[in-house]
């Protein structure tokens, strides 16, 4: 059987992120229950570092950025969207914040970065049928996650982290997109969860409680690793090479969706009416940002 033409496979990168990129909900819930947020991503990081390792040792043609700079870039975007993202998210829903609201403050990236795009005049410049499906999105996102958005009352200590994450994974993005030049996958998400595994590990000393190792846990950490960081993250960092910020960052609108489509199958939480059409907004939204 023929293998897919490189357009249709790049045509499918889109789509397998958001698919992939969605499973971190399932993650969350099954291993949250069972670790520490810092504790859990430092163990992430260091067993990601061994998989890609590996997976680059049985490759050979691996090729590797030369000593400088770029290393330093790489290092930087790994510390603010493997780190700083990722850090952010998992303390503030471990410290109590709605799953839904958690996802509704990290998905204004695509607000954030299109205004940084518009305000510096880039080179791809934010039309205005883009802002409108980013408009759209943004209410569809709302419709999606409202069921899921209050867990009682907002803390600082849940804010604050979930804010910060906001601001990493977008000035990552713009940082990435700016000075980090295209490079072998391998070698980049290596050098970016070194960095990350640098800043995360000494944080992780700090928290109280272990890891309880068992089924879900495990599972957990397996998807994490073979998934999230080996799939999701090295399409990212292809998808942010590729194309457009703006375009990039839209695709995050679909991930809640695709959440709360897992989260009724997987674990039988319901679909309201409400949430289709915020889906269906979210889609539109998303078409609009991409168009052209």
């Amino acid at each position: 059987m023929p293998a897919a033409p490189v357009g249709a496979k790049l045509r499918l990168m889109p789509l397998v992120f958001v698919l992939i990129w969605s499973t971190g909900f399932v993650v969350a819930r099954l291993g949250m229950p069972h670790a520490p947020a810092l504790t859990f991503l430092a163990w992430r990081y260091a067993l990601s570092i061994l998989a890609i390792g590996a997976w680059a040792l049985l490759s050979r043609n691996v090729r590797w950025p030369p000593l400088g700079a770029q290393w330093g870039h790489l290092a930087l975007v790994g510390i603010l969207m493997h780190g700083g993202y990722l850090g952010g998210v998992w303390i503030a829903v471990k410290a109590g914040m709605a799953a839904g609201l958690a996802a509704l403050i990290v998905c204004l990236q695509p607000v954030l970065t299109a205004a940084w795009m518009s305000w510096r005049g880039a080179e791809h410049r934010v039309r205005v049928h883009q802002w409108l499906g980013l408009v759209l999105g943004l209410g569809g996102l709302v419709l999606v996650v409202w069921r899921r958005m209050y867990g009682g009352e907002v803390t600082w200590l849940q804010l604050v982290p979930a804010v910060a994450a906001l601001m990493a994974i977008t000035v990552g993005t713009l940082y990435q997109k700016r000075y980090v030049e295209p490079t072998d996958v391998r070698p980049a998400n290596l050098i970016q969860l070194a960095a990350a595994l640098v800043v995360t590990a000494p944080l992780a000393l700090l928290e109280s409680g272990s890891m309880a190792w068992g089924p879900e846990l495990s599972i957990a950490m397996a998807w994490s690793v073979l998934g999230l960081t080996l799939g999701g993250s090295s399409l990212l960092y292809l998808l942010i090479q590729r194309g457009a910020a703006t375009q990039v960052t839209s695709l995050l609108y679909l991930v809640p969706p695709c959440t709360a489509l897992l989260a009724w199958a997987m674990f039988d939480e319901p679909i309201t009416a409400s949430m289709l059409f915020g889906m269906s907004l979210c889609a539109f939204g998303v078409y609009l940002v991409r168009r052209g």
